[in-house]
């Protein structure tokens, strides 16, 4: 009998294609990888989520957020886990969202934990939880490098995107393109300064989640920005729309101001031909190859220079080292750290804290 994982998402962003966040669409591309390996996948997430294996939904929050209600979504999220292992034999759960130490299920079946996002980010008793066959995997070198040395880190597995499906036969039409969530860290309103300054168009595409910070930045920061010249505001854009904004765009620009963990808007943009234009921020610069499929620049000025430099990088040069990034990998090689982790419970053995 194959393996059964329960994967179990961040509990306020749905699962689905158009979902602009990293860990939504690596636990997406995980369930499609597991159910064509004849793999169970079970997943636990927000109501309204679209997956190839068995949803267990969760109320998806429209309004916003604060301490009651995540208290509330958790309560659903340490239920809905409970019944997961009732009813299923779970051979791994897979967790995937920054506050997973507050529904992660007692002793017994081996937990796998995915850290997403800057390790500064999660509370210290996330990673000291005393529970049995527990681990934790990083996505790239940089994040791993930032790892405190008493935490022990099982394996660190590149992000991926699905190189193949982005490439496009649209002609490029010389605007410059972000995409992502609309948030501070992100500096969507350093990259319109930037693109205003190389006297080229913009487009921004992504979606403001319901936590007041990002919502005032958004009503007091981007939304004035709507009545400028060249400027346009393409909401959030599920995968065949965001496809043909990469494939028209001059380039991607990735103002981030937080230490990126990863980048898959910038293996997108590679994976469709367009180069990235990013701050050297935390894991951009092992995406990035400065000079070559894009530039590492500082500041709203380097970054417009950076814009207009764009048309001497090769899209083909994108396209290949794209392949690197590819979600199949990426899929695979979690695959093989299921089975070591199921192998680790199954032999009744101790993990010797040595990673890959």
């Amino acid at each position: 009998m194959k393996p059964v994982v329960l994967g179990v998402s961040f509990p306020f962003a749905q699962v689905r294609p158009d979902t602009p966040g990293g860990a939504e669409q690596v636990l997406l591309s995980l369930d499609r990888a597991l159910a064509s390996e004849g793999w169970g996948s079970v997943v636990i997430a927000p109501e309204g989520s679209k997956v190839e294996g068995t949803l267990i939904p969760a109320p998806f929050v429209k309004g916003r957020i604060d301490g009651q209600v995540r208290s509330y979504i958790h309560g659903h999220y340490r239920k809905a886990i409970g019944f997961a292992l009732r009813h299923w034999k779970i051979d791994v759960v897979h967790m995937h969202g920054l506050d997973f130490h507050e529904y992660m299920p007692g002793a017994g079946v081996p937990l796998l934990a995915t850290l997403h996002l800057p390790l500064k980010w999660y509370p210290e008793q996330a990673f000291r939880t005393g529970r049995p066959h527990t681990f934790f995997n990083c996505v790239s070198a940089t994040q791993r490098g930032d790892a405190p040395e008493w935490l022990d880190i099982i394996g660190t597995i590149r992000n991926g995107v699905p190189v193949e499906r982005l490439r496009s036969s649209v002609r490029r039409r010389g605007y410059a393109l972000s995409l992502g969530r609309i948030c501070p860290e992100k500096g969507f309103h350093i990259a319109i300064e930037a693109a205003k300054m190389a006297g080229v168009p913009f487009v921004l595409a992504g979606a403001v989640f319901p936590y007041p910070e990002h919502e005032e930045y958004f009503k007091k920061t981007i939304a004035p920005k709507f009545g400028d010249k060249g400027f346009w505001f393409a909401g959030p854009a599920g995968f065949e729309r965001k496809r043909r904004l990469l494939a028209g765009a001059r380039c991607v620009l990735i103002p981030s101001l937080a230490p990126e963990t990863s980048s898959l808007v910038a293996m997108e943009a590679l994976a469709a031909g367009a180069p990235v234009i990013a701050f050297p921020a935390g894991a951009l610069v092992e995406v990035v190859e400065h000079g070559r499929t894009g530039f590492l620049v500082e500041g709203a000025e380097g970054m417009a220079r950076g814009i207009r430099r764009a048309g001497s990088l090769s899209s083909d040069d994108c396209v290949r080292a794209a392949r690197r990034f590819s979600s199949s990998l990426m899929a695979g090689s979690y695959i093989d750290l299921y089975r070591r982790i199921i192998n680790i419970k199954r032999n009744g053995g101790r993990w010797n804290g040595r990673g890959v």
